[in-house]
């Protein structure tokens, strides 16, 4: 066991907090280390701040041994240090804490908890806890509310994450929580796309397709939706065939 995991194994003694000035320079030292790739460097800074009650800094190093960045990874640490943070309200540690409850790693998988969890970093304007509580209130198969996930999608998009640009589509698209609005449903789309989601490329792709809320162009649907599967996206696929008969003989290629 080195001196780091040695350190993190203590019980958390409520040391001196430090100043706020001094707070900010130890953050932005860590902060640079991580840039540079030097994980036990940040931890050495964070483990003091850490031990005086500084949430982020125990987020940082319960995230730390989750994915074993510059320490063995140790889910029991990770979960340890990731509880810290979010019961003193640090809403990214709340956040890490319920992806740990969402998967069940290193605890008992937890809908409900990581429901509780995400929420709570929502609240406190996590747009990422946004995005996942947004997905799980309409997409996760669960629980299901769309009128809260339709609330938790704007916040986040609004945010710029992009996957809740492509969620905010699809239920403009399907009707889900709201009227069916083809046209702001590919307007979504365009700024999903913008913000670098790929499935919101393949949507407008099929959109075009169809001629959904813009302009049919078969030419323009096949270039979207190539470039959204070159990206990742597995909702392209089901469309490309279509887009690929329906272009011309230029446009779709070889």
């Amino acid at each position: 066991m080195g001196w780091l995991e040695r350190l993190f194994r203590k019980e958390p003694g409520g040391g001196e907090q430090p100043r706020r000035d001094e707070l900010a320079t130890a953050m932005s030292e860590a902060a640079a280390a991580v840039e540079r790739g030097d994980h036990a460097a940040a931890l050495a800074i964070w483990g003091p701040l850490a031990h005086a009650g500084i949430g982020r800094a125990q987020n940082n190093i319960g995230a730390c041994f989750a994915e074993g960045l510059g320490v063995e990874r140790d889910t029991a640490l990770a979960l340890r240090w990731l509880r810290l943070a979010a019961e003193s309200g640090d809403p990214v540690g709340q956040r890490n804490l319920a992806t740990l409850h969402f998967k069940g790693d290193g605890v008992e998988q937890s809908d409900a908890e990581a429901l509780r969890l995400y929420r709570l970093a929502a609240e406190q304007g996590d747009a990422p806890a946004q995005d996942m509580l947004s997905w799980m209130l309409l997409e996760g198969g669960r629980t299901t509310d769309r009128a809260e996930a339709l609330r938790w999608a704007q916040a986040a998009a609004e945010a710029g994450v992009g996957t809740s640009m492509t969620r905010l589509g699809m239920m403009h698209h399907d009707a889900l929580g709201v009227e069916r609005d083809a046209a702001l449903a590919a307007q979504w789309w365009q700024r999903g796309m913008a913000a670098g989601d790929p499935d919101s490329e393949a949507m407008l792709g099929a959109a075009t397709l169809l001629g959904q809320g813009v302009p049919q162009d078969a030419g323009r649907a096949l270039a979207l939706l190539l470039a959204a599967e070159s990206k990742g996206s597995l909702l392209a696929a089901p469309f490309i065939k279509a887009a690929r008969a329906a272009a011309s003989p230029a446009e779709a290629g070889p």
